[in-house]
């Protein structure tokens, strides 16, 4: 029997296990049908744009199928949108595992950041296939690059969970401010109106937003056909979510005990 010590690591990856475990069900069964939100709102918002453009007889956006440049871009800004804001609550919503030593407000954030983005992977599985028995498969053409894009807007989210996490728990009234700005950040990145169709100099002050770039990747990498914003850039995008993550991981460890103690 080992009696020795357990690293530092292996004690992180036991609270990380037990968090996931723990936040997966409150998510999911905390409230009846809560699972069932989780496909409605994204459906809602696919079924009412894709009748839409069907109502004003759009055949293509950008060389894209109208469905596909819409699911595409929905579901991707929904990854950015869900960790961002879920995971920014999740220091308030576990303050009283707090009195665990082992526990700390950061593990709160980065567990509940991993499950929104499996859920919302398992959620644009199941579109996928509902398109492809549609006709009009969701399948990644240039797979690396629609995967650099994917990583990049989960990345941006988890900086911008670190930061607002902090910042929520010290001033309520700061989460109020960053939940409205999610209604026009999605009519800004490109997820219902094209940005490429958009003049310049006005398309390059939105490019300035990254979530537009990743969402714009993302549909480059799912169609070699689609004509993207000419400032696409991943890199930029990637360069954004770096500077977040580390400015989220300083303010949790400068604000650390005051975190624990609230």
């Amino acid at each position: 029997m080992n009696t020795g010590a357990r690293s530092s690591w292996r004690i992180a990856f036991a609270v990380w296990h037990a968090l996931l475990l723990r936040e997966a069900v409150t998510r999911l069964f905390n409230k009846r049908g809560a699972w069932l939100w989780l496909l409605v709102e994204p459906l809602a918002y696919v079924g009412f744009t894709v009748v839409l453009f069907a109502v004003l007889h759009a055949r293509a956006i950008g060389g894209m199928d109208p469905a596909v440049w819409l699911t595409s871009g929905l579901l991707s800004y929904f990854l950015f949108r869900r960790v961002a804001q879920q995971a920014s609550a999740a220091v308030g919503a576990n303050l009283a595992l707090f009195t665990y030593r082992q526990v700390l407000p950061v593990d709160t954030v980065l567990v509940r950041c991993v499950l929104e983005a499996l859920l919302v992977l398992a959620t644009a599985a199941l579109f996928s296939g509902v398109l492809a028995l549609w006709g009009k498969p969701l399948t990644a053409q240039e797979p690396l690059f629609c995967a650099s894009a994917v990583a990049g807007l989960w990345l941006l989210a988890v900086g911008w969970a670190l930061m607002a996490s902090v910042g929520t728990e010290l001033i309520p009234e700061f989460g109020n401010v960053l939940g409205l700005l999610m209604m026009p950040l999605l009519l800004i990145s490109g997820t219902i109106v094209p940005l490429a169709t958009i003049p310049y100099p006005w398309r390059g002050w939105l490019m300035l937003n990254p979530v537009a770039h990743g969402i714009e990747g993302v549909r480059a990498g799912i169609s070699s056909y689609y004509h993207h914003t000419p400032e696409l850039s991943l890199a930029y995008l990637h360069g954004v979510a770096l500077v977040l993550l580390f400015f989220g991981l300083a303010l949790q460890l400068r604000f650390r005990r005051r975190l624990v103690s609230l």
